[in-house]
């Protein structure tokens, strides 16, 4: 078998812009080109998926860039589909890079006759050939737990922490991060520990799903810059009601921090005419067009976390090392 000499990237059309970032990102730290591998993929008149490869790939170390986003059904068969000609082209590893993991938020039985599907989408993608995941910011941690093959999940808080500290230049005396719901604290907890700032809980009580029967702030948020942190922001229904309870209670302004922007249905018009003063998301899954155009969203970049991420596995070298800021501020140098 031929030596590996570098690592090649491979996408579906979940998110061809972040994709691309990716390997111009990873142009840059190499010195020298890293494109994305030739390959068509396609549907048949019927909906099925189809993948041809057009270079060779005998040997190599695989990267597929695809997030389970919306549709989440198709963009899965697309991972699935696209290793399985990579394993059958033999190719030496296969690395699934899904940005955002669909189906998380079903990680557990919730009621009686419900499935695990975050587990069963985990058995999916071990069985097609991918022998390592790389993903970022895991709804549950537990979904680690879930795969039988090695998983480096990545978060955004370092990320966010060195926007907010760029943003705010150094004035961090009136800022509260808040989290906004009481499972999401260790993530709120941990962005607060990186900005040295004090933290609240919204804590929200539902009569059934999708309704939030009532809502209580835990802290005092009276005079301060309040930074709500959660991991996936849906239709922006208890992301809109907590800013407005948070304003209520006395803060001056109310900005939120998501990694994963789903914006389903109507987010981006809610989040519009919201009280929140911004929301910043990532491109872990591709921004729509309203999303963009719109006055109070923001879209941090992820692709040179990732693309450092990437060389770093096809180094074997640390993954955790991403965690830290003094890793981290240098490959954001210029970019927040």
């Amino acid at each position: 078998m031929p030596s590996v000499i570098e690592p090649k990237l491979i996408s579906g059309n979940a998110n061809l812009p972040l994709a691309k970032a990716i390997a111009r990102r990873m142009s840059l730290y190499r010195g020298m080109s890293v494109g994305l591998v030739d390959a068509r993929v396609e549907r048949f008149n019927d909906a099925e998926i189809f993948v041809e490869v057009f270079e060779n790939v005998r040997g190599e170390d695989m990267f597929v860039i695809q997030p389970t986003s919306n549709p989440a059904n198709d963009n899965l068969m697309e991972l699935l589909v696209m290793a399985d000609a990579l394993r059958r082209s033999s190719a030496a590893r296969i690395t699934a890079v899904i940005p955002y993991f669909g189906y998380a938020r079903q990680d557990r039985r919730t009621k009686a006759r419900t499935p695990i599907t975050a587990k069963l989408v985990a058995n999916m993608i071990a069985s097609s050939g991918i022998e390592r995941v790389l993903t970022m910011d895991l709804h549950a941690a537990q979904i680690q737990g879930f795969f039988d093959i090695p998983v480096d999940n990545l978060y955004a808080s370092p990320i966010f922490a060195l926007d907010i500290q760029s943003q705010l230049k150094g004035q961090l005396d009136d800022v509260m991060v808040v989290s906004p719901d009481v499972g999401g604290v260790a993530r709120a907890r941990e962005l607060a520990k990186r900005i040295g700032a004090p933290l609240a809980i919204v804590d929200k009580r539902r009569e059934k799903p999708g309704e939030i029967a009532e809502m209580t702030v835990i802290g005092d948020v009276a005079g301060k810059q309040c930074f709500i942190v959660d991991d996936i922001c849906d239709t922006a229904g208890t992301l809109c009601k907590a800013a407005e309870v948070l304003k209520d209670h006395g803060a001056t302004e109310v900005h939120a921090y998501i990694t994963h922007g789903v914006m389903s249905g109507p987010a981006v018009e809610r989040i519009t005419n919201s009280v929140m003063k911004s929301l910043v998301i990532t491109d872990s899954i591709e921004c729509s067009d309203a999303a963009r155009a719109a006055p109070n969203i923001r879209v941090l970049p992820t692709a040179p976390m990732f693309a450092q991420a990437i060389l770093n596995i096809w180094n074997g070298t640390s993954v955790s090392s991403l965690f830290e800021t003094e890793t981290l501020g240098p490959i954001y140098e210029g970019i927040l």
